[in-house]
């Protein structure tokens, strides 16, 4: 019979399930940005299309066993508030820190920075001064979390636009060309513009987005 011998360190790391503390993080995560958006700019299939946008990333990350909202607000008939449609918390990332106990918090003095507001793999996102930017986040919210009224698109057609309309964006890494409270916001920093109108995804990334969204596990 053939004895194999294995290392110290080896033997230490399956003693003690190497890999298992990350996959348990990740798997309590409830909370992320997505590393990635759909790729039709604005247009994310509406509520639904933007949904299983992130149920499919957390899914893909481990976490899948939560059920996801993007955080996002319509307008018109029906409107819907984003902050009605993230559960009620605490939030917390891929590296298990917390970034909001509830939405009271998550709108008030929260704990989102470029540091902790991830992606689903547990990465920092880029933000002003990296290249590409990569800090606007689609959210088409007024700062607390709420839709906007009026005549003016501020969801591309209800995120159903990759051409004509604009959607407000925040940053998630709280700067921005000014040291002013719109600059700084995670959720409402300015709408979207750009030589095809507002909602494409060259739109989204010349003013430092790429379609990216904030997803929060409801349950």
């Amino acid at each position: 019979m053939t004895v194999v011998r294995i290392g110290a360190p080896l033997a230490a790391c399956v003693m003690l399930f190497c890999g298992a503390p990350a996959h348990a993080q990740q798997a309590s995560m409830s909370f992320f940005v997505t590393s990635a958006g759909p790729g039709k700019g604005a247009d994310l299939g509406g509520l639904a299309g933007a949904d299983r946008h992130c149920q499919q990333l957390a899914s893909a990350a481990g976490a899948g066993a939560k059920t996801w909202h993007a955080y996002l607000s319509t307008q018109g008939a029906g409107a819907v508030n984003a902050r009605d449609r993230i559960g009620r918390g605490p939030w917390v990332n891929a590296k298990g820190v917390t970034v909001a106990k509830d939405v009271a918090e998550l709108h008030g003095a929260n704990n989102l920075t470029k540091q902790t507001a991830l992606n689903e793999k547990g990465e920092v996102n880029n933000g002003g001064g990296d290249t590409p930017n990569r800090h606007d986040i689609l959210t088409g919210s007024q700062p607390d979390g709420t839709a906007f009224s009026g005549s003016d698109d501020r969801t591309c057609k209800n995120y159903t636009s990759s051409t004509q309309g604009a959607v407000m964006v925040g940053h998630h890494d709280r700067r921005g060309l000014r040291d002013d409270e719109p600059s700084k916001s995670w959720n409402s920093s300015h709408p979207s513009r750009g030589p095809d109108g507002g909602c494409s995804q060259a739109d989204l990334k010349s003013t430092g987005g790429d379609g990216l969204m904030y997803c929060f596990a409801v349950n």
